[in-house]
């Protein structure tokens, strides 16, 4: 059994969804989690409020209320790759995400994650990532150390005046000359009857990226992609939709059956670099990965 080392909170919503206790909240809100587990949290003191006293199966629903609690897994997988700082000051941090690593806690992950990871190595617990990566996508990651100022970082990301790079490779006709062509792909993209995954759906566009070549071989291209906008999966799909699906991604165009990680064949995804105004200095800021995808 692995237990996270930080709890994560839940706010109860103004509007009551027609239960009287948390209990019963918890278990509307996460129908995976069975009763007897979260009666056995309850017990040992796992779900408490934001003072630290315990919220038991008798407490009420009440709006608002924080609710703090600690996620179990039977077994956590540990990834074998590690992490690194690429850039540091007194407001944000950017690290390098190996592939297969997630950023925060989700899923069969509770302390294997990036924000794990970097608040152990810095010691500081209020590092948080501000926007969010794949986890079989690698590259940089831009955290907040500051929460006083952590907001002006979130904003970047909503307003989009943050200018993404990403790499990716696919297999492409070595008889086409690709290299120094650039495609620019608008679509609407909705999820899917799997939860996980997303689809083009017909409708007014809310994606948007621009796709350029820049290297090819007689079987594969390496193409630098910037997303406009940041919809889930958006440039696995961008990418799929040009006729290229991004080399070992097991989602798209066909979701692959259920298997443990190869870490022989990650997605060639990777998030490269930033380019931003810094809303804290106003000065503009470059950061990349020095890293690249090879061809083969």
């Amino acid at each position: 059994m692995s237990i996270s080392q930080r709890p994560s909170k839940l706010s109860l919503p103004q509007a009551n969804p027609g239960v009287s206790t948390v209990l019963e909240y918890l278990l509307l809100t996460f129908p995976a989690i069975n009763e007897a587990t979260w009666r056995e949290r309850m017990a040992t003191g796992k779900v408490h409020r934001e003072d630290g006293t315990w919220i038991t199966p008798a407490s009420f629903f009440k709006p608002h209320l924080r609710v703090f609690y600690y996620r179990e897994v039977t077994s956590e997988p540990s990834i074998p790759f590690p992490e690194h700082t690429v850039y540091r000051d007194e407001h944000i941090l950017v690290a390098y995400k190996p592939h297969f690593l997630p950023v925060t806690p989700g899923g069969r992950y509770v302390n294997e994650c990036l924000q794990q990871r970097l608040r152990q190595s810095t010691g500081i617990e209020a590092l948080q990532p501000v926007h969010r990566l794949d986890r079989v996508t690698a590259g940089l990651v831009l955290c907040s150390l500051n929460p006083e100022t952590r907001a002006l970082y979130h904003q970047l990301f909503k307003s989009r005046q943050i200018h993404k790079t990403y790499q990716a490779i696919a297999e492409v006709d070595g008889d086409t000359l690709w290299v120094g062509r650039e495609w620019e792909v608008k679509n609407r993209i909705e999820p899917s009857e799997q939860r996980f995954r997303m689809r083009v759906a017909e409708g007014a566009a809310n994606s948007h990226s621009v796709i350029r070549c820049v290297q090819q071989t007689d079987i594969q291209a390496l193409f630098e992609l910037h997303p406009v906008s940041g919809r889930r999966h958006q440039l696995r799909l961008h990418m799929q939709s040009l006729g290229w699906p991004i080399l070992n991604d097991r989602y798209y165009p066909v979701l692959q059956p259920l298997s443990p990680d190869d870490y022989t064949r990650p997605l060639q995804l990777l998030s490269k670099g930033f380019e931003f105004i810094d809303p804290v200095t106003h000065e503009y800021r470059c950061i990349e990965y020095d890293g690249v995808l090879t061809l083969e």
